[in-house]
């Protein structure tokens, strides 16, 4: 091999690490917490929390369901999260009938109510489906998050903008995942109570 192996694993976590203490500083801790209370909103008021994305970000579209589903860091009552991304025969009809740009805007229109939250996840913050599946959620009067990279792009116009500080799409990811976990950590502990 001739990439030094321990020189990349050092640069990389070191990435990783001066981005994680970005995200530690203003404006992200109150940034998140707003979340997270948008969130807790919604699913005091019986609404559920929607999650669409692309390739990886589909997958952190499915994790963060889960961990609404489920649970996150403790039993618990489970909560209203839905991952777009998941039902094959809705993706594949819509993809096919009106083109995969609408694949999750027809989905919010189908599903979405107005007290729920949609996240919509893309590390170029101008994925079109996803782009699209943002303006869907506003229109029909649905709290939105944006989860992308430093340049939220076409995506600025959610409700609220998580553009974490990095610029590189599995940086990007990891600190998506990490966003997530804290604001799904904060809802757990407000509705829920710690175990």
């Amino acid at each position: 091999m001739s990439l030094d192996a321990h020189s990349f694993v050092h640069q990389e976590t070191t990435k990783l690490r001066q981005a994680l203490d970005r995200l530690g500083r203003d404006p992200y801790p109150g940034l998140l917490s707003d979340v997270a209370g948008a969130v807790l909103k919604s699913l005091e008021g019986g609404g559920k929390v929607m999650f669409c994305g692309n390739g990886g970000s589909a997958a952190d579209a499915q994790h963060l369901a889960a961990e609404l589903v489920g649970r996150q860091n403790f039993d618990r009552p489970a909560a209203a999260g839905l991952a777009l991304t998941v039902d094959t025969s809705a993706l594949t009809a819509v993809g096919n009938d009106y083109g995969y740009q609408d694949v999750f805007s027809r989905q919010v229109e189908a599903l979405g109510r107005p007290d729920d939250v949609l996240f919509a996840i893309s590390t170029s913050g101008c994925s079109p489906n996803v782009v699209r599946a943002l303006a869907a959620a506003k229109a029909a009067g649905i709290a939105t998050v944006a989860l992308t990279g430093s340049d939220s792009r076409e995506m600025a116009c959610a409700d609220h903008v998580v553009a974490v500080p990095a610029t590189e799409t599995p940086k990007i990811q990891e600190l998506h995942i990490v966003c997530g976990h804290i604001i799904f950590a904060l809802v757990e502990q407000a509705r829920f109570g710690s175990a």
